[in-house]
């Protein structure tokens, strides 16, 4: 029981060490992706928080299996390193022994990372989504540039010509008003001092010492001149805020397995339906010789002849064009089941990655003999790299139909799994040592020269 301990405070330190390392990662590569969508808009700074809190849902199911295989490397690599294998296996504690409570805490965390696939990430992806769509569709903050027109704000033209950036004062103020589509409205002010309302919803511009030019566009001799103090326009500034949206439909990653078997079960039930309307429109126009003899009998057999071939023919194109309909149909109908069924085995088959990691992670541990986190790391890409290969392929090929979407979701978690248990049994059976000599070969001799020390020091 104290062994088991030990192993698992060996195991979870690097468990979380690599869990924030990964997760910094992937945040940031997030935030690269998506800071030209953000910048410039003028967010909250709560409403960016909800938007990386979201975001770190579906990081997090990808992490955790990572972070495990990360974690199992280092620690049995550091018991390999400090001989504490060979101690153990000389006082007749075998390899399978000391993988047992990392193995039974592996079904622990692979269980609450499937409850968590199942619960917590579809409405996170909802959220998420619907988030990054509004953020998406609003326009950028007001932006006004000294000596340039600003069309920003709908049916306005804005000209400033100077701005004080201490106290946000404008001067030689231009606005052409385009809100009366009959009417020309100029407005020149010398100071001026623009912000929105409480609420956001409005912009509104004070001005001081200006002038309002007004004409008609069908009356070109009317023009109206009007001089005052202090002006106000009120302009519609809703395009700038912010409106988050609420409900919406939801995709297949926006639902929990029982909605999507439920759904499935719905598109099978209507395939079968579309099956049998299919058969029951190809016996429908089934042409028979005695039909067509019933129905043409009184006509000359020449006359008879031509009327059948025409009948032959009508029958042919409306059975092909109802065939090719109800088949095209169909085949939606299993791209659908396809896409869900896809998503379905995805929540069962990456927390199981955690159990097969395990497999992986202790005997590599054990032949590499190195307990540092790069060593792991690296070691670990490389079957990172496999997995995601096999289930991102698996996924693409099994929604086009090219073979089940349980072997998509699942090839990449037998093929390491047996993998494992094979490295499992080897090194059980006799100590293996991993050497990284042979990559000394790919370095250049001049640099390996460089790296050896002078024996004559």
């Amino acid at each position: 029981m104290i062994a088991h301990r030990y192993i698992l405070k060996a195991h979870f330190i690097p468990f979380i060490f690599s869990t924030l390392t990964l997760m910094g990662i992937f945040l940031l590569q997030f935030m690269m992706k998506f800071a030209d969508r953000l910048v410039g808009k003028g967010l909250d700074n709560w409403l960016l928080i909800k938007l990386i809190v979201f975001n770190l849902s579906w990081m997090l199911v990808l992490v955790i299996p990572m972070a495990t295989l990360v974690a199992t490397l280092m620690a049995y690599g550091t018991f390999s390193q400090n001989n504490e294998i060979t101690i153990l296996k000389s006082s007749g504690v075998s390899l399978y022994k000391t993988m047992q409570a990392p193995f039974l805490a592996s079904i622990v965390l692979a269980f609450l990372l499937f409850l968590f696939n199942d619960q917590v990430l579809p409405d996170a992806n909802h959220q998420a989504r619907i988030l990054m769509s509004d953020i998406s569709e609003q326009k950028p903050t007001l932006s006004l540039e000294p000596g340039f027109f600003s069309q920003e704000v709908s049916k306005y033209a804005i000209l400033v010509r100077e701005i004080n950036s201490q106290t946000n004062e404008l001067s030689g103020v231009t606005i052409y008003d385009y809100t009366t589509p009959a009417k020309i409205n100029v407005v020149t002010a010398s100071k001026g001092k623009i912000y929105f309302t409480a609420d956001q919803k409005n912009l509104v511009m004070d001005l001081w010492s200006g002038e309002i030019h007004e004409a008609d566009v069908k009356d070109t001799g009317l023009y109206r001149k009007l001089i005052f103090n202090k002006h106000r326009i009120v302009m519609d500034g809703s395009q700038f805020t912010f409106h988050q949206s609420q409900g919406g439909i939801r995709g297949e990653r926006e639902l929990g397995v029982d909605t999507m078997v439920a759904i499935v079960k719905n598109f099978k039930a209507e395939r079968s339906q579309q099956l049998k309307f299919l058969k029951s429109e190809t016996d429908k126009y089934f042409f028979t010789k005695n039909s067509t003899k019933q129905a043409y009998s009184n006509p000359s057999p020449e006359v008879r002849k031509h009327l059948v071939y025409a009948r032959v023919l009508d029958k042919i194109r409306t059975a092909k064009n109802n065939v090719t309909s109800r088949s095209r149909s169909m085949e939606f109908t299993d791209r659908e089941i396809e896409k869900y069924e896809v998503e379905i085995y995805k929540k069962y088959s990456i927390p199981a990655a955690c159990i097969v990691f395990i497999l992986i992670g202790a005997p590599l541990g054990v032949m590499v003999r190195k307990g540092g986190f790069g060593v792991a790391a690296s070691i670990s890409l490389l079957f990172f790299l496999i997995y995601w290969a096999f289930l991102i392929g698996g996924e693409k090929l099994a929604e086009r139909g090219f073979f089940s979407p349980f072997i998509g979701m699942w090839a990449a978690n037998f093929l390491l799994g047996f993998l494992g248990i094979v490295l499992t049994i080897k090194t059980n059976r006799e100590t293996v040592t991993l050497k990284f000599a042979f990559l000394k070969k790919l370095i250049p001799k001049r640099l390996r020269q460089l790296q050896e020390p002078d024996e004559n020091y």
